[in-house]
Order: C-alpha cells, then sequence, then structure tokens
C-alpha cells in the first residue's frame, strides 16, 4: 500500500525566509490580503501550504513592482 506524501507546511516566519523578504512585509500581506488563508493551525500558529505561499510571493512582487523595486535597468 502506497501512502500518500504530507503536504508540507509553513508558518509566516518560515515563508519570510524561504521568500529573502522580512517577517513584517509577509505579515503585511497576510493581515491585508482576505483570499490568502491558512491552510491548517496547531494551536495558535497559522500553517499556508505551496500555493498560498505562491500567492503571497505573487503579492509581495506586485508590491515591488508598483513601487519601482525589483525592475533591473536595461543597459
Amino acid at each position: 500500500m502506497r501512502t500518500s506524501a504530507v503536504p508540507s507546511l509553513l508558518t509566516p516566519g518560515r515563508i519570510a525566509e524561504r521568500l529573502g523578504v522580512s517577517l513584517p512585509r509577509v505579515l503585511y500581506v497576510l493581515s491585508t490580503r482576505p483570499h490568502i488563508q491558512p491552510s491548517a493551525r496547531a494551536g495558535c500558529l497559522r500553517l499556508f501550504d505551496c500555493h498560498a505561499v505562491a500567492l503571497i510571493r505573487h503579492e509581495l512582487n506586485a508590491i515591488d513592482a508598483r513601487r519601482g523595486k525589483g525592475v533591473p535597468d536595461a543597459k
């Protein structure tokens, strides 16, 4: 019998580490984007799956694009 893989769930702190951004930026996205919801909870911890991490990455990139950051100069 084959067992299914256990999903990898991450806390906001681990997401910040993985994306290379500060924790307050991740927490800002989570507090202002109601469509990004935790996949599970462990006590008071919110746990997010890989789909939520992709949404957070997308929102951070959109914020940076609106601010003009992260766009390399074309030379």
